[in-house]
């Protein structure tokens, strides 16, 4: 789904770049152009942030 619209950025870019290590808005706008227009999206960049970081911090027993 797309999280940016204003720089058509989708939610799974955001998630690679949790991956590799950002772990905040500013982390992720230092590879991706995410909240740099009008800023409606930074909200939802947060909070799918937040919730890969969680996701992935999970054992894969209790994912399933």
């Amino acid at each position: 789904m797309y999280v940016c619209v204003c720089n058509a950025i989708s939610d799974r870019q955001i998630r690679e770049v949790v991956d590799r290590g950002a772990t905040s808005v500013y982390d992720v706008q230092c590879h991706l152009p995410v909240a740099s227009c009008c800023g409606r999206c930074e909200d939802v960049v947060r909070e799918v942030i937040e919730t890969h970081r969680v996701n992935a911090q999970r054992p894969a027993s209790a994912a399933a």
